[in-house]
């Protein structure tokens, strides 16, 4: 570090002489990198591609400033938080009706949503297999409603018959039917 001499040392700067000298500098610093002076970040020249605001009124056309409705704003929140897959599982399952139609949610309820399989009961064998025949009619709904990929293969059952299979343990056979007569 080299001193000049012959210069007289500068008197220690404070208060309002101190933040002009750092404007200044930042001046400075802003004309070599080649900004003029008032050219920000906020510049549609320089800036992030974002067209300058107004001051002032917003006009006749949508504005960033405009109120935004609530179903846009939630699903910008669960898209930028990586939500989306399980907010498009939840409309399926919690939706149903108007997802697949009430004549079809009338007989028929989601159990259960894993892995792109959706589990379907049906309150009748006959129901179980006309779902089983608009298979492809109801993956197309779904999709229409979520989006693709959401749901990738339904599995269809129809009602269940009660189990007398009760506990770990258990002889095999016919159980308490033999007794019956």
């Amino acid at each position: 570090m080299t001193e000049d001499s012959s210069a007289a040392p500068e008197p220690e700067l404070k208060g309002i002489d101190l933040a002009r000298r750092a404007l200044e500098e930042a001046r400075a610093t802003a004309k070599a990198n080649g900004k003029a002076v008032g050219q920000g970040r906020s510049s549609p020249k320089y800036g992030s591609g974002r067209p300058r605001r107004r001051s002032g009124w917003s006009g006749p056309g949508p504005d960033a400033r405009d109120p935004q409705p609530f179903g846009a704003l939630t699903s910008a929140i669960s898209k930028s938080r990586g939500w989306s897959p399980k907010v498009s599982e939840g409309t399926v399952l919690g939706r149903w009706p108007q997802v697949v139609g009430e004549d079809i949610s009338a007989h028929a309820e989601p159990i259960s949503l894993k892995e792109g399989v959706l589990s379907i009961s049906a309150e009748s064998t006959a129901w179980a297999t006309q779902l089983r025949m608009m298979q492809s009619q109801i993956l197309a709904k779904i999709a229409a409603a979520v989006g693709d990929g959401v749901v990738k293969t339904l599995r269809i059952t129809g009602p269940s018959a009660p189990s007398w299979r009760k506990g770990e343990r258990h002889v095999k056979g016919r159980g308490p039917r033999d007794t019956y007569g």
